[in-house]
């Protein structure tokens, strides 16, 4: 039998798969406490409104993302349990969809109410009084508490504070670095314009087709992360 570093290969794959088990364990657990603490604040909202609770979300922070409940679906999966109505404002998170693509499609595998917006038409709705909270999830925190998420969630967060909407970050732990100091210095991902000069979609016959929608002589960044 192959031996690996002096240990038995099949030892090996028992620690690792060990391992692997007691992370998807620990990250369950932390989602399922964002879910409850979060589950408070949704209700208390639901007590003095005493009508279904609009939410708004951005890019996919679910149970497709993490384990089973997910860190900003999370308040979200709790209360619909608890049958307190709630409604989701799906940012849609051009150019890769994965608020329409990913949490919309979660949401309707539990039966959630949902509807997939515009990027941009948050604000609008909160102006117009009909987001009651924001939750988004975080691709990095400082222990400052300055957070990093998708593109675009700063914007929500300035809408949210011009309008006095609420607004939650679902944090687990393993997202905090604690070694960066200053928000300007979290890199940024940059990934290829085609993602963003790009369309994907199902044609007519079924058949997946990639569609340009700039003009042919572009330039153009795609920030993602």
């Amino acid at each position: 039998m192959k031996k690996l570093a002096g240990i038995n290969s099949n030892k090996t794959l028992d620690i690792a798969l060990n391992e692997a088990k007691e992370i998807c364990n620990e990250d369950e657990k932390f989602c399922e406490n964002i879910g409850t603490n979060g589950l408070k604040i949704i209700e208390e909202i639901y007590n003095k409104k005493k009508d279904t609770v609009n939410i708004l979300t951005h890019c996919n922070a679910g149970w497709l993302a993490t384990i089973n409940w997910g860190t900003a679906t999370s308040p979200i999966y709790h209360a619909h349990k608890k049958g307190i109505p709630v409604h989701v404002w799906v940012d849609e998170t051009r150019p890769r969809n994965q608020g329409a693509n990913l949490t919309s499609y979660e949401l309707n595998e539990e039966e959630i109410s949902n509807t997939i917006i515009a990027d941009n038409t948050g604000g609008i709705l909160m102006q117009r009084g009909e987001v009651d909270m924001c939750i988004v999830g975080t691709d990095r925190t400082l222990s400052n508490g300055d957070v990093c998420n998708k593109i675009g969630t700063y914007l929500k967060a300035l809408a949210a504070h011009d309008n006095n909407v609420p607004f939650y970050v679902a944090l687990p732990s393993s997202t905090i670095d604690w070694e960066i100091n200053d928000a300007k210095d979290i890199p940024i991902e940059e990934r290829n314009s085609e993602e963003l000069s790009h369309v994907e979609g199902i044609d007519e016959n079924n058949q997946l087709k990639k569609v340009l929608i700039y003009p042919k002589k572009k330039q153009c960044k795609k920030y993602s992360f």
